[in-house]
């Protein structure tokens, strides 16, 4: 069992993962036991204890960072943090990595320098050599004062002679720098001791004052440097080619290497998780605060800890070089027990490799802020974790928590009294029930989602595909107002008058406006409610549906006497706004809502399907927007440089259309699915595919789908999973849940 990879982790209840974390073995019965109580907690008698004037105990979130791999070896990281997106960023981080072949670190022995300054030496030069000279004497006397660390392989190690002019009196400082391996021990208090200990001694070789004896934290004699490898497919995503998010992290990095003020909160991001981990193993995060920005000035201006670049294969290779000094044994462990339980929880055997983990995590929290930097941009997931905590805090009930997290975000109003406002409004529209309200067609108009079982992107270039309505809706009513024009998505949070300015009009309502004016309606007030029972930009229709449900809804409320075809031909026009070049076939199943063979043209072919019985399907949502446009384009440049290549690709795919529609005839399903198989290799030849994709497409297979693929115009949305019956049905979502995807079953067709 892969003991760092917990899928959909961040599902489950606390009872649940504390059970995962000890299923896996990874806490024993005792620690099981003391989590699950909360008796691990630090209590404030034993906070009397630790520090002066004690009134209470602060808690902090803590979280496990998973999917490491690390020199071969799997580990949980224990964090405590309170910024939201640090774990779950760090998360994704790693499984990326792990699947690249983890991180490689190293380090050097664990040295902490103590200082000794001597000043008023009768002769600076003489003073420094006599030091040099006797350097053993030193060292056996500091020794002599901690016979067990010895003993352990640590002990002062070595001496080095600095010297410094004071700028105050212009007079020379000796400072005497005592090396000292502390092994297992964070150490500030044996090598004070230390320094106090010889600073007799050297007060007598040097013939001079000792003032200051105390260890110094700038720890460059223990160094940490983390490695990874990332081949540039690993990178693909979320709509963005894997070579442009490298060359983006690069770019990125670079900025921080030369400009102090970027540098400062690159590096504070590497803090964010290596700082999280020193909290909750009970070590000086200020102390290791203080080292990784002093060594990150050590050239005498401030810059990057990391390096990233692109090695002679193309990979993205990141690596940070930074000072950590920690400890597992000493004085927190006997104090805190939420320490000494975080240090089993991470299975590390001693300080040095607590600190390789450390340094681990430092580059990963790194990559993950580039990426979100230079994809989608770091703001979008540290609002969603945001309006998580948000809505959590607002008391939002399960069966409403995605609609009250969705509705915080699109308001841009991430505050609780919001999210009051929209629970208490969700409440309203569903009667505190989940369900979605039911479709009547008297008052409302009505658009079809969709999936597309054969032919996407070839149906662009007169290929034939095949498409089926999906039981999930959108719906749309109109109501009188005394002026303008509003538009209201309840369960996106949307709220907004229409611009009367075409120029001012946001993506969205470009598309209504269209309705309008051609209806001649745009002078009209009106309220336009749109109920929407599909996800966004996920590759099943919902802009088609959206603009069928408002034209019908206009069209009921002023009584214009719309045909089907007038509705449809309204909606084509509309996905022209929204997607530039689109085939025809969103419009089309969301306005006639059946089963359709469909090929573009004027006028287009469609001819309804006859099902003999109902299909049963999986559908998965990748939670990677689906840019339609964006994709049809890159279809389109990758085959006007290769004209020959791309049609043979189309025909092929035109070809799987034809065979499919004559299987879904017949109601062979292992037909069905072999076909499906094959269209989704062709589709990733056509580079519209993504990684989630591709992995939930394994996962359903592997779960005994008969076929599945990508549903949609792809880079991300949604996909399709046939299965020969409910029992299937059931597993498969099962698998996908497991590893952390949202999604349902449909029946389609019969």
């Amino acid at each position: 069992m892969e003991q760092s990879r917990i899928p959909a982790f961040y599902k489950m209840t606390l009872d649940e993962r504390a059970r995962a974390v000890h299923e896996r073995g990874l806490l024993s019965e005792d620690d099981y036991r003391l989590l699950a109580s909360g008796e691990h907690t630090l209590k404030p008698h034993r906070a009397d204890k630790m520090i002066e004037n004690v009134i209470g105990v602060l808690g902090l979130p803590m979280g496990l960072g998973l999917n490491f791999l690390v020199n071969d070896r799997e580990y949980l990281v224990p964090m405590a943090v309170e910024e939201p997106s640090i774990v779950a960023a760090l998360s994704a981080a790693a499984k990326i990595v792990r699947g690249c072949g983890g991180f490689r670190v190293e380090s050097t022995e664990p040295i902490l320098i103590g200082q000794i300054q001597i000043v008023d030496a009768a002769n600076t030069v003489r003073a420094k050599a006599d030091l040099l000279r006797r350097k053993d004497e030193i060292i056996n006397l500091a020794n002599s004062l901690h016979p067990n660390m010895v003993a352990r392989g640590g002990g002062a190690k070595d001496l080095e002679i600095h010297s410094h002019r004071s700028p105050s009196t212009g007079l020379d400082m000796i400072v005497v720098h005592l090396l000292v391996n502390t092994c297992d021990a964070m150490g500030a208090n044996l090598v004070n001791t230390m320094c106090e200990g010889v600073a007799p001694l050297v007060e007598s070789i040097t013939d001079g004052k000792v003032f200051l004896r105390i260890l110094s934290n700038l720890t460059d004699r223990a160094l940490v440097r983390a490695r990874a490898v990332i081949p540039a497919r690993a990178l693909a995503g979320k709509g963005y080619e894997g070579e442009q998010v490298r060359d983006g992290i690069i770019l990125a990095n670079d900025l921080a290497v030369v400009d102090p003020y970027r540098a400062a909160t690159h590096n504070k991001g590497i803090m964010n998780g290596v700082d999280a981990v020193a909290l909750a193993t009970g070590n000086d995060w200020r102390a290791i605060e203080a080292a990784a920005h002093a060594y990150a000035a050590r050239d005498g201006r401030y810059a990057s800890l990391t390096r990233w670049y692109k090695d002679d294969d193309g990979n993205l290779v990141g690596e940070l070089e930074i000072p950590i000094k920690v400890g597992t044994v000493g004085g927190p462990l006997q104090s805190n027990p939420s320490v000494a339980l975080n240090l089993r929880l991470s299975r590390v055997a001693g300080a040095r490799e607590l600190a390789e983990l450390m340094g681990a995590v430092g580059l990963a929290q790194n990559f993950a802020a580039l990426r979100a930097l230079v994809t989608d941009g770091i703001q979008q997931g540290h609002m969603t974790l945001h309006a998580r905590s948000v809505a959590t805090a607002a008391g939002a009930p399960p069966h409403l928590f995605d609609t009250v997290v969705e509705r915080l975000i699109d308001s841009g109003e991430i505050k609780i009294w919001k999210a009051h406002e929209i629970l208490r409004e969700a409440e309203r529209q569903t009667g505190t029930a989940a369900a979605p309200e039911p479709i009547d067609a008297e008052q409302r108009g009505v658009g079809y989602g969709k999936v597309i079982l054969f032919g996407e992107h070839a149906v662009v270039y007169g290929a034939h595909a095949v498409a089926a309505p999906v039981p999930m809706a959108i719906q749309a009513r109109v109501k009188d107002a005394r002026e303008g024009i509003d538009i209201i998505i309840p369960r996106w949070g949307v709220e907004q008058r229409l611009h009367e300015r075409p120029e001012q009009r946001h993506s969205f309502e470009k598309p209504i406006a269209l309705i309008l004016e051609r209806l001649g309606l745009i002078d009209r007030a009106m309220q336009i409610e749109i109920f929407p029972n599909l996800p966004r930009a996920m590759g099943l229709g919902s802009s088609a549906a959206i603009a069928v449900a408002i034209t019908r809804a206009l069209d009921l409320h002023y009584r214009l006497g719309l045909s089907d075809e007038q509705v449809n031909a309204m909606a084509y026009e509309c996905e022209k706004v929204a997607h530039g070049n689109p085939s025809g076939i969103d419009n089309t199943v969301a306005t006639y809502g059946r089963f359709l063979m469909f090929k573009r043209g004027e006028p287009p072919f469609k001819r309804e399907l006859v099902v003999p019985h109902r299909i049963p399907l999986v559908i998965g949502i990748s939670g990677v927007e689906s840019l339609t446009a964006k994709m049809v384009a890159r279809v389109r440049t990758a085959w006007e440089k290769n004209p020959k290549l791309y049609d043979r690709i189309f025909n092929e795919i035109d070809s799987l259309s034809l065979q499919g529609a004559e299987a879904v005839e017949r109601g062979d399903l292992e037909q069905m699915g072999e076909l499906m198989n094959v269209c989704q290799g062709l589709l990733n030849a056509l580079q519209v595919s993504c990684w989630e994709i591709e992995e939930m497409v394994q996962i359903a297979r592997n779960a005994g789908a008969l076929g599945a693929k990508l549903t949609g115009g792809g880079g991300g949305g949604s996909f399709i999973a046939v299965c020969p019956d409910a029992e299937i049905q059931a597993r498969v979502i099962r698998a996908l849940h497991e590893e952390g995807y949202r999604s349902m079953e449909v029946s389609i067709g019969g």
